[in-house]
């Protein structure tokens, strides 16, 4: 049952904005890496075109996504309808990581609200967009966005959010280099 399409069509996108959730998906090229998959909320996600979307990373207990990238530059973006009509939509790209000090950060940092504990924006272009079903996907009613990210964030501060990243966002679980650590060079 699952549809390929060419670029991120308008219907795509109307579905895409509808979603209070996304899912990221990457890995490492070992086969004895871990694979990682992490959900996303908050409004962080922007559709640059068809072909490109970017989502704002906050600062997570691991950099998973962002060492990958470095690798291999492999990353899936997964949206499910938890409301009729049912629908899986994956986007299939290679990404790379923009962090504060790159000469793309303002254009793209002004296209979000601004976050307590951001870390970096990764931006994606999409190979391949596909459907499926998403028939078995259970109904939920979505109650809020949680602000315990965000109320941490703001408790530690910009320089303790930034001793945290040093701390646990320069290497991933595999011991491969994050983006972050080209800024502690």
């Amino acid at each position: 049952m699952a549809k390929v399409f060419d670029c991120i069509t308008q219907q795509l996108q109307d579905f895409i904005a509808a979603q209070k959730l996304f899912f990221v998906a990457s890995a490492p090229l070992s086969p004895d890496g871990h694979v990682n998959l992490s959900p996303k909320g908050l409004d962080c996600l922007r559709l640059l075109s068809p072909h490109q979307v970017a989502y704002l990373d906050l600062t997570g207990s691991g950099n998973e996504t962002s060492a990958h990238l470095e690798e291999n530059g492999r990353i899936t973006l997964m949206f499910c309808a938890f409301e009729e009509p049912p629908c899986i939509l994956r986007l299939y790209g290679r990404g790379k990581t923009i962090l504060p000090n790159s000469p793309d950060w303002n254009s793209l940092y002004s296209l979000f609200p601004p976050i307590p504990g951001t870390r970096q924006i990764i931006v994606i272009d999409v190979e391949r967009v596909q459907t499926s079903c998403g028939f078995g996907v259970p109904l939920y009613e979505y109650q809020g966005q949680r602000q315990t990210l965000v109320n941490w964030a703001q408790k530690k501060g910009e320089e303790g959010v930034k001793d945290y990243q040093k701390q646990k966002n320069l290497v991933s679980i595999d011991g491969l280099a994050t983006s972050l650590s080209k800024l502690n060079d």
